[in-house]
């Protein structure tokens, strides 16, 4: 199980979205002062939470928990393929609503805005877990074939 390579594709999947859901993801500075935005809510700089997003929240924790989920069903390939493709689109929706969110702090007036590292670690993981599918599909080619032979 560990010695292939998509185990190893999702395990980095699964440890960079952990750090996305404790790490914060953007800074704005408006006339109310400075706030983070982190995966469950929007803080000040003291730590008070202004506006909760559990839903992205909740997108993030399913991206973090589904590939390490996947790791463990290595005997049915063809449900790994695709549980790598629903996290692809976890991680398109994940990168999506932090750019689509103006709605959620439409209240708020920011002036400046600025984004940290941990912002794009989904757009990393989406590169891993196509790497993955793509292995788990080369795996899959692999054993129709040597079935075929016998």
């Amino acid at each position: 199980m560990i010695q292939r390579i998509q185990t190893l594709h999702l395990l980095i999947v699964t440890a960079l979205m952990a750090v996305t859901l404790f790490a914060p993801l953007a800074w704005f500075a408006g006339d109310a002062g400075e706030f983070r935005l982190y995966a469950f809510s929007l803080q000040t700089s003291a730590g008070e939470a202004v506006q909760s997003t559990v839903y992205m929240g909740v997108v993030l924790a399913l991206a973090c928990v589904l590939p390490f989920i996947t790791i463990f069903l290595f005997k049915r390939r063809l449900l790994q393929i695709r549980l790598c493709v629903v996290e692809i689109v976890l991680l398109i929706g994940s990168a999506a609503y932090y750019f689509l969110s103006w709605r959620v702090f439409s209240e708020l007036s920011f002036h400046t805005q600025g984004f940290r590292p941990a912002i794009a670690l989904p757009l990393v993981c989406l590169l891993f877990a196509y790497l993955a599918a793509r292995a788990v599909f080369r795996d899959e080619l692999m054993v129709r074939a040597a079935d075929r032979i016998r």
